[in-house]
């Protein structure tokens, strides 16, 4: 079975590549490489995906990368509020022009799956109630929207499966530390001043290795089960306040400076239910939050990562 993965040499895709290469798949990443992963390429590579290098705005490229394919995993992007923010053209020329193309010119593919997010929730109406994948979708940000524009669009045509992934964390091949959990556990062991902003705002948070599980276990399921549905992938267990992590992590870390900013405005504040997931599709979460801070402490203090404040790290662009 040959899967298309495009940004597959990326914080998510690195890791569904390499699940997908063991359980014997053949594996074609369209990835353009652009936050310094030529490293994770080759690595890919030896293992023996295809490596097709280009934007995934390039009609010529996506023809390439798609000759053949059995599946496609669509996880290119410009990924995240800030990123999105910084070039909102960009944002919409990536996420929503070039996703549309690329299915148009994947209609013919037997399973499609679309990476989105539970950010698409936006604020949760009830502090109470988790929010599962009937619960209207209220995104507050460029890149939320964005996805739900797609997402809509895709499960009108009944074919393709919209995975929401909560916010994720753990260590990858392709690290970022641009995200809420990596980002304070690299703050806090380095001894640096940690300003939180908006403490007692819920979100749920998924390790990067049970995303690429997730997108596995998709693939290996029949259409009536998957096709044209939405999931939340997470567990109900690990939804968190920002306030809650920190004290996970200093408790792990056995100390840190935290700033805690007042900020009642922002707008995205949910819990979600990853019900469905469970008791549908049999899917688990196999790692939970105090472990992924303990992972990303350990590669830390062995050494993984050059500079972990690095650029290469962040999914913003450099100035």
């Amino acid at each position: 079975m040959r899967a298309v993965v495009t940004g597959g040499a990326g914080y998510i895709g690195s890791m569904v590549v390499r699940r997908l290469l063991a359980a014997g798949y053949e594996v074609v990443v369209l990835d353009l490489l652009q936050h310094g992963q030529r490293a994770v390429a080759a690595d890919l590579e030896w293992r023996g995906a295809r490596i097709v290098e280009g934007d995934v705005r390039d009609a010529a490229v996506r023809a390439t990368a798609l000759e053949g394919a059995d599946a496609l995993v669509h996880l290119a992007a410009i990924v995240g509020d800030p990123a999105c923010a910084q070039d909102p053209e960009l944002s919409r020329a990536v996420n929503v022009d070039a996703s549309r193309a690329l299915f148009a010119e994947a209609a013919g593919v037997p399973r499609i799956v679309f990476a989105s997010t539970c950010s698409n929730y936006g604020r949760m109406a009830d502090p109470i109630v988790a929010l599962d994948e009937s619960a209207p979708l209220a995104p507050v940000s460029l890149y939320a929207s964005q996805k739900v524009e797609i997402e809509r669009e895709l499960l009108e045509g009944g074919a393709a499966t919209c995975l929401r992934f909560a916010t994720v964390y753990g260590v990858s091949p392709r690290m970022r530390f641009d995200l809420t959990v990596n980002e304070f556990t690299r703050d806090l062991w380095a001894g640096r001043v940690l300003e939180v902003y908006g403490g007692q705002f819920w979100r749920p948070y998924v390790h990067v290795g049970d995303a690429a599980r997730a997108i596995e276990l998709v693939l290996g399921l029949p259409d009536e089960q998957v096709g044209g549905r939405v999931f939340n992938v997470g567990d109900s267990g690990e939804n968190y306040r920002k306030q809650d992590l920190v004290e996970m992590i200093t408790g792990h870390l056995g100390r840190g400076d935290v700033r805690f900013v007042e900020r009642n405005e922002d707008p995205r504040d949910y819990r979600v239910s990853f019900e469905r997931v469970r008791d549908e599709l049999g899917f688990t979460v196999s790692q939970r939050v105090p472990g992924g801070i303990a992972e990303v402490t350990d590669a830390l203090e062995a050494g993984r990562f050059a500079d972990p404040f690095g650029a290469v790290h962040s999914n913003l662009s450099p100035g």
